[in-house]
């Protein structure tokens, strides 16, 4: 899946599932503001986008991310 001429970086790695723990990969991902990126500006496809959103937004809950930076 492209997204204006991008490949998705987790489709190319093969990845099946986003872990919330492993927060190294996530938190590329988030703004310096602690913002979750959006798709056009990450090259995410739509289903990783979903699945990296909510890994972070559980590893928030949890606490391995910071809400606010």
């Amino acid at each position: 899946p492209t997204y204006k001429g991008r490949q998705c970086k987790l489709c190319t790695e093969k990845a099946g599932y986003v872990d919330y723990k492993n927060v190294a990969s996530i938190s590329r991902f988030l703004t310096r503001f602690g913002k979750i990126v959006p798709r056009y500006y990450s090259g995410n496809c739509i289903q990783h986008q979903k699945m990296v959103a909510s890994a972070i937004k559980n590893a928030r809950t949890i606490a391995l991310l910071p809400f606010v930076k």
